[in-house]
């Protein structure tokens, strides 16, 4: 199907946001309300530059092409370095390389988009999406071209083999927002790199190899989602983890050690899913986890964590998703986080919690709340009393104890419980799929 040519508005929509996103995307005077406007911001300018790939007849400005025949100079400097990438690319299974001929970029190159580049006003390359293609070669490796398209927004490269190092330079893209090199062949520590780009708001790293610490400056950068989730770091989390801006972060199937930091409760403004399962973090949980007001996800299952369930959890009251399972975790549930208004899905199972009360028996009931293989003797499958009697009697104790009952959204920050006006006590209608566990499959 033909498609259509770049209007005068929809050049003028394009440039206004090529303009003024970067400023708009960073801004710290945004009302606490639209707090969320960052992504939709984001998702547009991408959106647009997909929807305005030049792809047939162009503009009057436009049909002045350069004396290569290429539909401006930008995309003459691109043709060279599209070129001397696709000899890189020995294993193309779905012959997307073979498109990649001819001087029309932006009309026959599957992987690449095209959208007017608003200070020159001209068409560029500005975006590249290699997502599923399975590339392959002996030496695939992705500097030269994204340094060498000056104009991306965005680079999207999932499921391919790519190896080597992210360009030293990367922060010299002017218009750079997004980079997914998940379910890659990268390995070795992590790639500093990225750290220069500092207008990232998209960064996807997960499922490849990379190991050893995670830099805390990649806490400091203003990015909206970080999945680092399927890779072989180690040591302990950076303590200024709470620095994070990201609304969506996903740590999973990593092998971190030691707590989680306390500084956590600094992401309450921005932080609505966050999976910490399956690495070997210990100790007990931070009550500063209760902060988190407006989060919708916490997962920390299959770690090491143990302790008494920090009261403060009956302050997540956006909470849907809440996983404790697989843990040491100990003593009652508390009655109050079973009463979360939009709790969906409450999973203890593989603890040593001994004792529910009715708001929580009515969620075990309503298939809500899993506490199997627990020591709460009165309900089935449970662990054996021999097992939870070892367990009690040489319970692991917390570093500061006394925040264990602090409940920071009540009047009287103290071990009291909310208001039952603030609890739900119905089962709440079925939850939207959170998006971060879809970061958990590599494609």
């Amino acid at each position: 199907m033909k498609k259509t040519s770049l209007h005068r508005y929809d050049m003028m929509l394009v440039t206004l946001l090529f303009k003024q996103f970067p400023y708009l995307l960073h801004s710290t005077n945004f009302p606490k309300e639209m707090d969320s406007l960052r992504t939709f911001l984001l998702l547009l300018i991408i959106c647009i530059t997909h929807l305005f790939t030049i792809n047939a007849e162009v503009t009057p400005r436009e049909s002045l092409a350069t004396k290569g025949g290429f539909e401006s100079d930008l995309i003459a400097q691109a043709y060279k370095v599209i070129q001397a990438f696709k000899k890189k690319v020995t294993y193309d299974p779905k012959n997307v390389t073979k498109t990649w001929v001819g001087k029309h970029i932006c009309r026959d190159y599957k992987g690449f988009i095209c959208a007017i580049r608003p200070d020159v006003n001209k068409t560029a390359v500005a975006g590249v999406n290699f997502n599923n293609n399975n590339f392959n070669g002996p030496n695939l490796t992705l500097s030269e071209l994204i340094i060498g398209l000056k104009d991306l927004t965005f680079f999207h490269a999932n499921s391919n083999n790519f190896t080597g190092t992210i360009p030293a330079n990367i922060s010299t893209l002017k218009y750079f927002f997004e980079l997914d090199l998940s379910n890659n062949n990268f390995s070795g520590r992590f790639p500093y790199e990225v750290l220069r780009a500092n207008k990232l708001v998209f960064l996807d790293l997960r499922f490849n190899t990379f190991l050893g610490v995670i830099p805390r400056q990649v806490f400091g950068l203003k990015l909206d989602l970080l999945f680092i989730n399927n890779n072989n770091f180690k040591r302990r989390l950076p303590r200024n983890l709470g620095s994070t801006t990201s609304l969506y972060l996903t740590l999973a199937n990593n092998h971190f050690i030691g707590g989680i930091p306390r500084s956590i409760g600094r992401a309450a403004n921005t932080l609505r899913e966050v999976l910490f399962l399956n690495n070997n973090l210990s100790s007990c949980l931070p009550y500063e986890i209760g902060l988190l007001n407006k989060s919708t996800v916490f997962d920390v299952g299959f770690n090491k964590l143990t302790g008494p369930m920090p009261h403060s959890f009956q302050c997540l009251k956006k909470i849907e998703f809440l996983n404790l399972a697989h843990n040491k975790f100990y003593n009652e549930v508390p009655e109050a986080v079973c009463r979360l208004p939009r709790l969906y899905k409450f999973t203890l199972s593989n603890n040593y919690f001994n004792k529910v009360g009715p708001q929580c028996r009515k969620l075990i009931k309503n298939g809500v709340l899993n506490v199997k293989n627990n020591c709460i003797f009165d309900l089935p499958n449970q662990r054996s009393q021999a097992d939870c009697a070892r367990f009690y009697s040489n319970l692991p104790s917390c570093p500061r104890p006394k925040t264990m009952t602090l409940v920071p959204c009540s009047n009287g920050n103290s071990d009291s419980e909310l208001e039952a006006s603030d609890l739900q006590g119905t089962t709440p209608s079925p939850a939207p799929a959170p998006r971060s566990y879809g970061a958990l499959y590599p494609h």
